[in-house]
């Protein structure tokens, strides 16, 4: 439903194009106001798995901040981390270890 956003490596710092996409994703919320989402943040597979979950976690709560920022409530917003366990590309490239480096997005419940 809604792009992922990516992350520069070892970072979390939300990156404009990823703000663009968080603001579309508020204008959603703000007039779908039952929906929650969960925020799921995921690293490529370079680093410990304690340090990629860590540094999940600090991507999905940068983009939870981000909403929160913009006027959604914090109990519509779910984080979690999966570090390097599901990655969308597998192969040992940059391009590839760049599309496992992002928060993704989920509807969790809709009326």
């Amino acid at each position: 439903m809604f792009e992922d956003i990516y992350f520069n490596y070892d970072e979390y710092v939300l990156q404009p194009d990823g703000k663009a996409i968080l603001e579309n994703v508020s204008n959603w919320m703000l007039k779908n106001k039952n929906t929650v989402i969960s925020l799921e943040g995921h690293c490529d597979e370079r680093g410990t798995n304690e340090y990629n979950l860590a540094l999940g976690d600090k991507r999905a709560k940068s983009a939870r901040d981000y909403l929160i920022a913009l006027g959604i409530p914090s109990e519509r917003l779910q984080t979690i981390s999966y570090g390097e366990e599901k990655p969308v590309c597998t192969e040992k490239t940059e391009s590839c270890w760049a599309k496992n480096r992002r928060v993704h997005i989920v509807v969790l419940k809709e009326r």
